[in-house]
């Protein structure tokens, strides 16, 4: 789409709400005037008569839209404040104007963002009460009823959470950024282990002499782990020696003795060996993901999966002899080849094995995904908006209920990410990361530590090197990461 911006430079703003408008279209800054071809968006910004006034006019296929919202210039406080005051009028006028292009609301109404349920949990943090926060969901960001409600059991959860963290605890992420091939969908910074085998035990290596920095770090500042999660990439692609050495690493570097629940991401079946089991069981692993995506032998297939819905049963099986019912299992709805029927056989597939946790994706088309970059055999808007209404219903029906929830540019219908548990089983650190409730600490390549005050709203990003081979020859950035992190979290303990 050709964007006109005038007398404002919130580009990334509109941009936002063009791909919550219009998934699927590029933001284009052509020179000069519109000339009235669609599609095309012409948005103004000026100030009379004591308002600032927003304007937008959209071409979009054979019509012309309009949308107008006003500010009084009371509201321009100065700062960051004057920027969200123009930013929300200009994102309303643009939101307006596109509703009527498209005859209809999106699913999250105005909302852009990727963590809708913070809305709510910072306002009944501040004191307001649930009906409070939720009109703010309904009233100013026009969400429907049926997905508010969805954030506000999502945002009790984490109130409940945000409760129970001390200000000398932090959560900590291990990124193995290994896989045993690339999914079709799939953008994250992962290497083929069979192309990279020269990098991964060097690899383990160096992530274990992390892990001790970050532990010696960690104590001499008076800190501990509060919840831990081990993902990637797939980190049973190491082998039962490697994930050993890692984890025998932490437990003796790391103050985990007040750590609440560790996570480890099996992902992948077809990495899931009874040996490697062992192993996590051995290190006190309680949780872990076996995450099948779908259990269509064809929906595999199309998205370069190398394993079949009977390698997912037979992973199930040996996962519920070491760990009982704690696993999460993940679901895509609008895979390329998939239907609403095969959707459904899915959902009665995993509800028959009856893990304790069940995250029902969207699908996403990433930059950088071969999925994005070469097309596919993709699902309606429609039929994934079937499918998630039939996730939910299913789901509420077998107990489990809505704890967590996300969002993610390019998705398929603008919808969500939805994990579900059974009663007193949540995963307390996808909460805390998705919710930015706590300092999280990442060791490995690609991991971000973001350094949060929750109190303040305070977030700050520390990146480890994204590659493998980039990671191996940066140890001093690791260390100096590691220190700064120690140092802020002693910083809050002290004030708390």
């Amino acid at each position: 789409m050709k964007l006109y911006l005038r007398g404002h430079s919130c580009a990334y703003a509109v941009q936002e709400m063009l791909f919550t408008l219009f998934p699927g279209q590029k933001a284009e800054y052509p020179e000069g005037e519109p000339d009235g071809s669609a599609p095309a968006l012409l948005l103004t910004l000026d100030q009379r008569e004591g308002e600032l006034i927003a304007s937008a006019t959209l071409w979009w296929e054979d019509g012309v839209y309009t949308g107008e919202r006003r500010a009084d210039l009371s509201e321009l406080t100065g700062g960051l404040a004057d920027d969200r005051v123009k930013q929300r009028i200009l994102r309303m006028a643009f939101y307006d104007a596109g509703v009527k292009a498209r005859g209809g609301q999106p699913p999250w109404g105005a909302l852009t963002g990727v963590r809708p349920v913070k809305l709510p949990t910072r306002r009944m943090a501040a004191g307001a009460s649930r009906d409070e926060a939720k009109a703010v969901l309904t009233g100013l960001y026009r969400v429907g009823e049926k997905r508010a409600e969805l954030a506000m059991e999502c945002a009790e959860t984490a109130l409940a959470i945000r409760e129970r963290l001390p200000k000398d605890g932090l959560s900590l992420y291990v990124g193995i950024p290994f896989c045993p091939s690339r999914c079709a969908y799939c953008s994250f910074i992962s290497a083929d282990v069979k192309g990279a085998l020269g990098m991964v035990e060097p690899y383990v290596d160096l992530l274990c002499r992390e892990i001790g920095e970050a532990g010696r770090q960690m104590r001499e500042n008076g800190l501990h782990i509060s919840t831990a999660y081990m993902g990637g990439g797939t980190p049973t692609t190491l082998t039962a020696e490697q994930m050993d050495r890692v984890l025998s690493a932490i437990e003796k570097h790391l103050p985990m003795e007040r750590c609440g629940e560790f996570t480890v991401e099996a992902g992948r079946p077809d990495t899931i060996t009874a040996e490697k089991l062992d192993v996590l069981k051995t290190h006190g692993i309680k949780r872990i993901s076996i995450n099948p995506q779908s259990m269509e032998d064809s929906v595999l297939a199309a998205m370069g999966r190398a394993h079949t819905a009977a390698q997912i049963e037979a992973a199930m099986s040996l996962a519920g002899e070491r760990f009982g019912g704690l696993v999460n299992m993940d679901l895509i709805a609008g895979l390329p080849t998939d239907t609403v029927s095969g959707f459904s056989r899915t959902l009665d597939a995993v509800l028959e094995m009856a893990p304790a946790n069940i995250t029902v994706h969207t699908l996403a088309l990433k930059k950088g995904s071969r999925l994005a970059e070469e097309g596919g055999d993709l699902c309606s808007p429609a039929d994934v908006a079937a499918m998630l209404d039939l996730a939910e219903k299913r789901l509420r029906g077998a107990g489990y209920r809505p704890y967590y929830l996300y969002r993610q540019k390019y998705m398929s219908g603008s919808f969500e990410n939805v994990g579900w548990c059974l009663p007193g089983t949540e995963c307390a650190y996808n909460v805390i990361m998705m919710e930015e409730l706590q300092t999280v600490l990442s060791l490995g390549a690609g991991g971000v530590t973001k350094l949060v005050d929750p109190d303040t709203g305070y977030i700050r990003r520390i990146t480890n090197p994204k590659y493998p081979h980039e990671y191996l020859r940066s140890w001093d950035k690791l260390a100096a990461a590691k220190r700064e992190a120690a140092e802020f979290q002693a910083e809050l303990a002290k004030q708390a």
